[in-house]
């Protein structure tokens, strides 16, 4: 089986040393994605449901460079600065997954890469036929 690195394109991606997701075979996997548009700026900030929102995005492309698509999502982690936000984060994670439905876990964490990181999420997904 052959390992499929996919790319975000960002300058973090080879400082740090990781792919934006890797497919093997069925499986790709999502790494912790942040709300980083396509410029390279965070959105939403200060916004927990709109960093989640374009979290979800920037996975439905990285799963999409790699064959695959939302709906083959069979598992995501949440990471939250505040536990309290989880209805807003929940409600963007919910009408992305409303009929999908993963196993998914939301834990709160006492930092992330920058201050206003409000949410992380990774993925995993499992293709059972190729598109």
């Amino acid at each position: 089986m052959k390992k499929q690195l996919i790319s975000s394109g960002t300058p973090w991606e080879p400082l740090v040393g990781y792919s934006r997701a890797v497919r093997l075979g069925p499986f790709v996997y999502v790494s912790g994605t942040t709300a980083t548009n396509s410029q390279g700026s965070l959105t939403g900030i200060g916004d927990p449901y709109a960093q989640t929102a374009q979290i979800l995005l920037n996975i439905k492309t990285a799963l999409e460079k790699a064959g695959a698509r939302l709906e083959d999502i069979v598992r995501t982690r949440i990471y939250v600065r505040n536990i309290d936000d989880w209805e807003k984060i929940g409600k963007a994670h919910g009408e992305f997954f409303k009929t999908i439905l993963p196993a998914t876990s939301m834990v709160e964490v006492k930092r992330l890469i920058s201050e206003e990181i409000l949410v992380e999420i990774e993925a995993d997904a499992y293709i059972q036929n190729d598109y």
